[in-house]
């Protein structure tokens, strides 16, 4: 079980000065600093790479993750993206197009091997992989399982909906069943599940909607366009005091329980059995963990 929080995980074209000073700004958990497709045309990519290592080793983007989104292992640029930015400050990479675990498996001797070149730390940098086809989708488990390095998964609505010849509905049908395979993917293998992009970014109501299904759903996290959207999707992925409150309650009775041999525990007219205790358990240590990041921050 991971302990970062991914909650939000903001998209920044790498090679735009005014939208990286704007993330600085951000209350994002993690930067998605980009150097794939926001990032045209290809001459721009170089300028991406350069602007990225910048600002990272500035000092400006320390209270973030920074997982840059490299390009995939047949577009050419792979291998400057990675050898240019295995430098103090990133904490990963985010992987796009990856079809199969294969291709993870790939990514990540790619990486040993520049951080064999430069003398780090071996399994210092970690991946995300971007689950964008049909393919992924069918292969989620696989993908994370090729890496130790994966800890997170996240979908790609878009790119899966052209992939699939659907069509991107209102309601979200053509990508209800991914959205759940890909949270029971991640979940089954102890990775962090992170939901797709809301493209329109200033529909809050319809975000709300979109985020009330991701946590039903059982995401963490969600891909991020602007910078409007995040103190929703915080609320949406932050246990409210109220939950912690209940979680806590519900523990005392069950350790109350357990110290006076009752046998059972009952809140509210509910027995209070071991799944509710587990889930209680990581309400609580969610909260921990979000609570001591602003302390850091």
């Amino acid at each position: 079980m991971s302990d970062m929080i991914m909650r939000s995980l903001m998209f920044v074209p790498g090679n735009n000065e005014k939208l990286l000073n704007s993330a600085s700004k951000s209350n994002a958990d993690v930067l998605l600093l980009d150097l794939e497709d926001s990032v045209q045309p290809e001459c721009n990519k170089e300028v991406a790479r350069e602007r990225i290592a910048e600002w990272v080793m500035s000092g400006k983007l320390d209270n973030y993750y920074i997982f840059p989104r490299v390009n995939d292992r047949e577009s050419g640029h792979l291998l400057k993206d990675v050898k240019t930015l295995t430098i103090p400050g990133i904490t990963g990479f985010m992987y796009p197009k990856a079809k199969k675990g294969e291709d993870i498996y790939f990514f990540d001797k790619l990486i040993e091997t520049i951080e064999y070149e430069k003398k780090i730390p071996i399994g210092t940098y970690k991946i995300i992989p971007l689950i964008e086809t049909s393919a992924a989708v069918l292969n989620a488990q696989d993908i994370i399982q090729a890496s130790k390095r994966v800890v997170a998964i996240a979908f790609g609505c878009e790119d899966f909906v052209s992939d699939l010849e659907g069509v991107h509905d209102h309601e979200g049908l053509s990508i209800y069943v991914p959205r759940a395979m890909i949270a029971l993917a991640a979940r089954a293998n102890g990775v962090i599940p992170i939901d797709t992009v809301h493209i329109n970014v200033h529909d809050l109501d319809d975000l709300e909607k979109n985020l009330n299904l991701a946590r039903d759903l059982g995401f963490e996290g969600m891909l991020v366009l602007h910078p409007k959207e995040l103190d929703l999707v915080h609320k949406y992925f932050s246990p409210s005091e109220q939950e912690y409150a209940d979680a806590k309650e519900m523990l005392d009775l069950y350790e109350e329980s357990q110290r006076e041999n009752k046998g059972v525990a009952v809140k509210n007219g509910k027995f209070i059995g071991p799944p509710m205790v587990i889930a209680a358990k990581k309400v609580i240590r969610r909260k921990t963990l979000i609570d001591s990041k602003f302390l850091v921050n």
